[in-house]
């Protein structure tokens, strides 16, 4: 019985002493183990760490989510790049990472909103734009290819605020086709009516003649902004023909 009663006092006093470890000495460990690309430790270290010292440190708590991140820890990721969202510490890029770590989640809707918010904060962030903006092209292309015109067009106008060239350009374009394709559509439908129904065909024309005008704007804008553009430079004269 003595024995077993030492034995128990010295597994408490062991546990007490690991228990005390410094949080700093566990900090650098992390540091050391981050810098030498050994993720799994560096986040084993700074989440510890973080925990010891109640999430305080905003600087580990964004290099803890991008350790997490590189092990496929990817909620673990998202916890700790909202700390550092939270704190203000480099939230262009926190935002960006919590991002990509709710894509690898397949949480499409988040980071969706993530994206939103974060180019609020940091419109100029280029991860951010680049995410956001193949987002709503890949969506848009989608939906028309699908025959849904007007999420189509949804989709193509979020681009159109971004701060990218291209982007910007390509949504433009793409919207100018969209509109011109529906304008065409209504005068194909409407085309039977040109001898039965003057006034109804009247009607459409100015249906389709308004998506022709709708069609213009966008393109040259596009071609404001990128008047190089070949698509663009040989869709404009197409489209303005259509509306004689």
């Amino acid at each position: 019985m003595k024995k077993f009663i030492f034995l128990f006092a010295f597994c408490i006093t062991v546990t007490n002493i690991f228990a005390q470890t410094d949080p700093n000495q566990i900090k650098k460990e992390g540091n050391d183990a981050f810098n030498a690309k050994n993720y799994p430790v560096a986040y084993a270290k700074f989440s510890e760490y973080l925990k010891q010292t109640n999430n305080q440190d905003s600087a580990t708590a964004y290099y803890c989510g991008m350790a997490a991140d590189e092990i496929k820890k990817y909620a673990e990721a998202v916890t700790y790049f909202d700390i550092a969202i939270q704190k203000k510490f480099n939230i262009g890029n926190a935002y960006a990472r919590k991002a990509a770590a709710l894509d690898a989640l397949k949480k499409t809707d988040e980071y969706v909103a993530t994206l939103e918010e974060g180019l609020k904060v940091a419109p100029n962030n280029k991860v951010m734009v680049k995410n956001y903006g193949l987002h709503f092209l890949k969506a848009g292309l989608a939906a028309q290819k699908a025959g849904k015109t007007e999420e189509a067009e949804e989709n193509f106008k979020k681009v159109i605020p971004l701060n990218h060239k291209t982007y910007k350009t390509n949504a433009l374009y793409s919207l100018g086709v969209l509109c011109y394709n529906d304008g065409a559509n209504i005068l194909k439908k409407a085309a039977p009516l040109a001898n039965s129904d003057a006034d109804k065909y009247a009607v459409e024309k100015e249906k389709a003649d308004a998506r022709f005008k709708e069609a213009v704007d966008y393109l040259e804008e596009a071609a404001k902004i990128s008047p190089e553009n070949a698509n663009v430079k040989k869709m404009l004269p197409q489209v303005k023909a259509a509306m004689k």
